[in-house]
């Protein structure tokens, strides 16, 4: 018993240390961008965020009644789309009011108009 709760142990803790992402090798904006995108990562977020951009601003039950998902699956993605600085929430009484910020759009914006115009310039240009 002992030794099998020792390699159980081990086991652990050799999947944490292979699991751990050097962020020393990327820049910040790298890593912002990177967090932003892998938020974009569910069509579910996908569409309250095309959902906030239609009316704005809402609650989450305005959502719950929009895209016909459990509320706690509504909060989760809403969760993950605020921890990556998509949205906001301004608490309204006992509801919290999401909105985007347009901040992230903005460098988002940035990355890809800059990709675009670095492939316009290297045009038949690959391979």
């Amino acid at each position: 018993m002992f030794f099998e709760l020792i390699y159980i142990v081990i086991l652990q803790y050799s999947y944490i240390v292979m699991g751990v992402t050097k962020t020393e090798f990327y820049t910040a904006t790298q890593i912002d961008l990177a967090l932003i995108f892998k938020a974009f990562g569910h069509p579910a977020r996908i569409a309250i965020v095309d959902h906030l951009l239609k009316v704005n601003r809402c609650i989450c039950n305005d959502l719950v009644n929009e895209l016909q998902l459990a509320q706690p699956t509504i909060s989760q993605h809403l969760k993950e789309l605020k921890n990556a600085g998509i949205i906001q929430g301004n608490i309204e009484g006992a509801s919290i009011c999401y909105c985007l910020d347009e901040a992230v759009f903005g460098k988002v914006s940035h990355f890809f108009v800059q990709a675009i115009a670095t492939l316009e310039e290297k045009k038949n240009t690959c391979c």
